[in-house]
């Protein structure tokens, strides 16, 4: 069956993917790309002029997938505005398990392309900003005397743990960060401290604390 030029886009887009995410975008030529997804060189340069403007491509697709991550995640959660907060550090640690996690894209290109005026560079600096402002409007829902400061620290650790998974895995420091998010939100007043139980466990009073 032929393809649409927009579905050779896309096709060609996820294969991108895939090789630049696991293997490196400088690793791979454009060459390597159009052979595994199965096109003609020709082909893809029709459809992207350069191999920035593919990697453009593939960093605006990225931005795309994880708003609708971010999204569909607090959308989930319901309306309880600590809820949606803690629902993404939830969905963050299955997020990043090994099986199909190195890292973040979006680090990974800043890592790659540190020029300000290349366009990947600038694609991945507009996603991280959108995450941090998204942290922002989640935060402002709660009872919190200052929440810009509560979203730059929920912010931290997120990047903590797109750092840290790197490195030291999944089961390193980054099992932590729901519990470190849960923290904050309780020193900052919008979750209630954990009480000691008489079985020598921890709760909290009039809230369900998973973490």
């Amino acid at each position: 069956m032929r393809r649409t030029a927009a579905q050779t886009r896309e096709h060609i887009l996820r294969t991108t993917h895939d090789l630049f995410y696991w293997h490196g975008v400088r690793a791979v030529g454009v060459d390597r790309v159009a052979a595994e997804a199965g096109v003609a060189p020709t082909t893809l340069y029709r459809l992207f002029a350069s191999k920035d403007d593919l990697i453009a491509a593939y960093v605006e697709r990225a931005d795309t997938l994880y708003r609708e991550w971010f999204e569909a995640v607090v959308d989930r959660a319901g309306r309880d505005p600590l809820d949606r907060v803690l629902a993404v550090f939830d969905a963050l640690t299955e997020q990043v398990q090994p099986e199909h996690c190195r890292g973040c894209p979006f680090l990974m290109v800043l890592a790659e392309f540190p020029e300000p005026e290349h366009p990947a560079h600038r694609n991945a600096v507009a996603m991280k900003t959108w995450v941090r402002d998204r942290l922002g409007r989640l935060t402002a829902d709660l009872p919190v005397g200052d929440p810009e400061e509560l979203a730059d620290q929920l912010c931290l650790v997120m990047e903590g743990v797109y750092g840290s998974v790197q490195g030291l895995g999944a089961d390193g420091p980054a099992r932590r960060a729901r519990a470190l998010a849960r923290t904050l939100l309780t020193v900052a007043g919008a979750a209630p401290a954990p009480v000691a139980r008489p079985d020598g466990r921890t709760g909290t009073r009039g809230a369900d604390d998973r973490g």
